[in-house]
């Protein structure tokens, strides 16, 4: 990632400055008549209480309140706005889920017949990642929001599932359940039932075989120094002086990065100060990475050599395309980063899957979804991330952990990057030198193509059997 803060932290301190300046509490609604009874409610609080907002921020969750496991796939919430105009579009985002935002889709339809507080609707629909619901499990916080594309503000005091009131969780039967498209919960708007679509008819795989012939990059980083020509010669550049992201005055140094039978390291080194901490980055000197199959080899490092730990380290692997102005519609990024202690509010391991739009760095706002995994990552791990014209997919170890679509798909060629960085000094403030490594094996792209996993390992081991340590056809 970039010179910036975690978004959604930011952004979650933000509204809990907002919840905690509303109303305490509210009375509990009773559901309706039709949905009384049903296995689905849908519970509902707002984080922008105003007749106005730059953003309507409907925090949503399901509860189970059946006999049986409802799996989430097979469920939909609609929320029911009025439009600002026929002309205005609009874009979802997810800023934090218990489930995962990278589970979680948000579409905008239509309504078939306006009323004089919805025309439109926001369906929030769930991946199969998402899980199931036992009875009595509810799917906690969907931090949820949406905004004009322009960026004007909105007037949400018109709407038919808001309510400025409700800033504690309450159930609520002005946002609708469907199972399979059929309600299982709630109200619509008068004449605006949703109703179970056909289940469309199967249609032929559409799949394209790989093509043996597809522009492709592959390092397996068989360097002597950091300095070696070779490496400059192979399109790459060793970040050397002093800039973001991570703490200011910390350095950038060339000289922690060093090779062995083919393993790149990349050591962070700090003793609690700026002047002490001494940062890695190795960047593609060429934008010209969009759409393909990326994909690294990489050791993750949760422990330092020496000294305490506990420091807030950010090990990544990520594309991205320069922010050359506020809200740059052109910027993109796609990151891999995994914190082994924490950061940017997190108290232990957490790995962030990021896929970015753009954002404004003052005032911070940013456009993006991600997914994360709270656990230890310590030790190699297959990562790889595919973008085509649909979705950006993330997978860790040949498991997809984050699917992203658009607004956030990347619109302009970009860099392939690896950093390894220090977020703060506030993790740990010993002044005893520690350090901490991140190992990379090989990097691989494949413009055009998404691969499986195996796909890829079985291109990595051809390459590496014919003796290949370097190619570069893109």
């Amino acid at each position: 990632m970039s010179a910036r803060l975690r978004p959604n932290t930011r952004l979650r301190a933000a509204l809990a400055v907002c919840a905690a300046a509303g109303l305490a509490g509210s009375v509990l609604l009773t559901p309706t008549a039709s949905a009384a009874g049903e296995a689905v409610t849908a519970q509902y609080r707002t984080s922008a209480s105003g007749a106005t907002a730059d953003q309507v921020e409907p925090w949503l969750q399901l509860s189970n309140t059946g006999t049986t496991t409802v799996p989430l796939s097979e469920l939909t919430l609609r929320y029911y706005f009025k439009s600002d105009g026929p002309a205005v579009n609009y874009r979802f985002a997810c800023s934090w889920a218990v489930k995962g935002c990278g589970n979680i889709t948000g579409t905008f339809g239509t309504l078939a017949n306006p009323t004089a507080t919805a025309d439109r609707y926001l369906e929030i629909g769930f991946t199969a990642g998402a899980g199931s619901l036992a009875p009595g499990q509810s799917t906690g916080d969907m931090q949820l929001r949406f905004y004009r594309a322009d960026w004007q503000t909105i007037t949400q005091s018109d709407d038919y599932s808001f309510s400025g009131g409700q800033t504690s969780y309450v159930t609520w039967d002005k946002v609708t359940v469907q199972r399979s498209g059929a309600v299982v919960f709630g109200t619509a708007p008068a004449g605006n039932t949703p109703s179970p679509s056909p289940t469309p008819s199967p249609s032929p795989s559409t799949s394209t075989p790989p093509n043996p012939n597809a522009p492709v990059l592959f390092d397996d980083f068989n360097y002597a120094t950091s300095s070696d020509s070779s490496i400059q010669q192979h399109g790459w550049t060793v970040k050397s002086g002093q800039g973001g992201p991570g703490v200011p005055g910390a350095t950038w140094s060339p000289q922690d990065i060093t090779f062995a039978s083919g393993i790149m390291n990349m050591r962070l080194t700090t003793d609690g100060t700026a002047a002490g901490t001494k940062e890695t980055e190795l960047q593609t000197t060429a934008r010209k990475f969009r759409n393909g199959t990326y994909a690294a080899r990489v050791k993750f490092d949760d422990t330092p050599t020496g000294g305490p730990d506990g420091d807030h380290v950010n090990q990544t692997f990520f594309a991205f395309t320069p922010l050359n102005a506020p809200m740059d519609p052109d910027y993109g990024e796609q990151d891999f980063e995994y914190l082994p202690n924490g950061g940017w509010g997190e108290q232990s391991n957490i790995m962030y899957e990021t896929t970015w739009e753009t954002y404004n760095p003052d005032p911070w706002n940013a456009v993006n979804a991600h997914g994360q995994q709270r656990q230890s990552y310590d030790g190699w791990h297959d990562l790889v991330f595919t973008i085509d014209n649909t979705n950006v997919t993330y997978w860790i170890d040949g498991q997809i952990v984050a699917t992203h679509g658009e607004p956030y798909l990347p619109e302009t060629p970009q860099f392939i990057d690896f950093n390894h960085w220090l977020i703060d000094l506030n993790g740990q403030t010993s002044s005893t030198p520690r350090s901490y490594d991140q190992q990379v094996d090989y990097v691989y792209f494949v413009k055009d193509q998404v691969l499986s996993p195996a796909q890829i390992a079985a291109n990595i081991a051809a390459l590496r059997s014919a003796g290949t340590t370097f190619k570069d056809t893109v």
